[in-house]
């Protein structure tokens, strides 16, 4: 495609311009858009119009997509001119330091690396598998069918948040709703500010609660930083934001639509559901994590330098969308992409991201989805679906992707 210094002329000139995102509701629930592959293979970087008119560039090879997550010549910043916005806001939704470039975006991050480290999460385990064992048990006590969401997806991730951060367990219908309302990009900017101010009310009241009574979880450390500080109350309120949407939404959605993968391939459950060995198991969660991809979206940046790649050039000040779903069904990286394999090392995708910006939560989700798929479909073998997949209610709206409600029975 032409290429030119201005980008309202570009618009205008070139009517080749791909709309993004692009209708996925057509295809397999969980397949990438079946335009979003042939582009990959056509043109793997390409102009693509967004819904406030702005062209930014659309990578779909995962090399490119690493290439350029890694690169300090692109910048995370949402607030730098050229930036791809997923949808309208009015500039106070900031989700504290992903949507920040170093040194600040490390700075804050520093601050909640450590309860996110490998070995810390790791002891978690016991905690995490009796939530797992004691939501299954409550599960199987209830009604039959159930929704899976309700009863369990939702939960599990929600409990172990809840125990890291400190957030009281109780208040779980209310952050569960506003979270729900700040990743469904069809609600509108009033609705979506407004539940990032509950929230965020929420969390700074969470906050001046730890300030008087410190206790033994992440938000008390962040509360011990902001007496010291090193964080305004404001910052800290907006990182417990962060960590309480991002703790349990993409986690939930991963296990109710890994439910519903693993119904429809039965060769597959039957791998997971008679492993025992852990290295089996967390293959099979990075399987599920290339197959699957909840984030569809697309990770977004902005060109702060002039970069070749892919035989163009991203100018400065030019925005960027990545979309992890496509760059993980890459042939030259996954054979057979398209197909569902628990044996097949996954371990490249890039369902967390990749270099500086990649997911902080990674160890927790990974831990929570190991328990979880090795446990629930061993305790209910039976488990099947009580609806047919196609009338399942997908998330097509939202930037977190999912369903829904899943009615299941045994």
């Amino acid at each position: 495609m032409t290429i030119t210094s201005n980008p309202a002329e570009d618009r205008a000139a070139d009517s080749g311009i791909l709309p993004f995102p692009m209708d996925r509701a057509a295809g397999c629930p969980f397949d990438p858009p079946p335009r979003l592959q042939a582009q990959q293979q056509e043109k793997p970087l390409v102009r693509v119009r967004l819904w406030d008119g702005s062209t930014p560039w659309l990578v779909t090879r995962h090399a490119d997509q690493r290439a350029l997550l890694g690169d300090p010549r692109v910048s995370a910043d949402i607030t730098r001119p050229g930036y791809p916005r997923s949808a309208p806001s009015n500039g106070r939704n900031n989700i504290s330091f992903i949507l920040m470039d170093d040194p600040e975006h490390a700075r804050l991050r520093r601050m909640v690396t450590g309860s996110f480290a490998v070995k810390r999460v790791q002891a978690m385990r016991p905690a995490v598998q009796r939530i797992v064992d004691d939501q299954i048990d409550d599960m199987l006590a209830g009604p039959n069918p159930v929704d899976l969401v309700q009863a369990f997806a939702l939960p599990v991730p929600s409990l172990v948040i809840c125990e890291l951060l400190g957030v009281p367990y109780d208040d779980h219908d209310f952050f569960q709703r506003n979270s729900s309302a700040l990743v469904k990009q069809s609600l509108s900017v009033e609705e979506r500010t407004a539940a990032h101010g509950a929230l965020l009310g929420y969390l700074d009241d969470l906050m001046g609660e730890k300030l008087a009574r410190p206790a033994d979880d992440l938000l008390s450390s962040l509360a011990t930083r902001v007496k010291d500080g090193e964080l305004s109350r404001e910052e800290a309120a907006q990182m417990g934001v962060l960590l309480l949407l991002a703790g349990h939404e993409t986690t939930a959605n991963m296990i109710a639509l890994g439910t519903v993968a693993l119904l429809e391939h039965p060769d597959q459950l039957a791998l997971l559901r008679d492993a025992d060995d852990p290295k089996v198991i967390a293959a099979a969660v990075e399987e599920l994590l290339r197959y699957l991809n909840v984030t569809h979206s697309g990770r977004r940046r902005v060109a702060l330098e002039d970069i070749e790649i892919a035989g163009e050039v991203i100018r400065a000040g030019e925005g960027i969308v990545l979309p992890n779903e496509i760059a993980n069904r890459d042939p030259e990286v996954f054979t057979d992409p398209d197909h569902l394999d628990l044996e097949r090392d996954a371990r490249r995708h890039v369902a967390f991201g990749f270099g500086v910006h990649q997911c902080l939560g990674q160890p927790l989700a990974r831990l929570e989805l190991q328990v979880v798929y090795s446990t629930l479909y061993r305790r209910v073998p039976t488990l099947r679906l009580a609806t047919e997949v196609e009338k399942l209610p997908y998330k097509h709206d939202g930037a977190v992707y999912g369903v829904y409600e899943l009615p299941v029975a045994w």
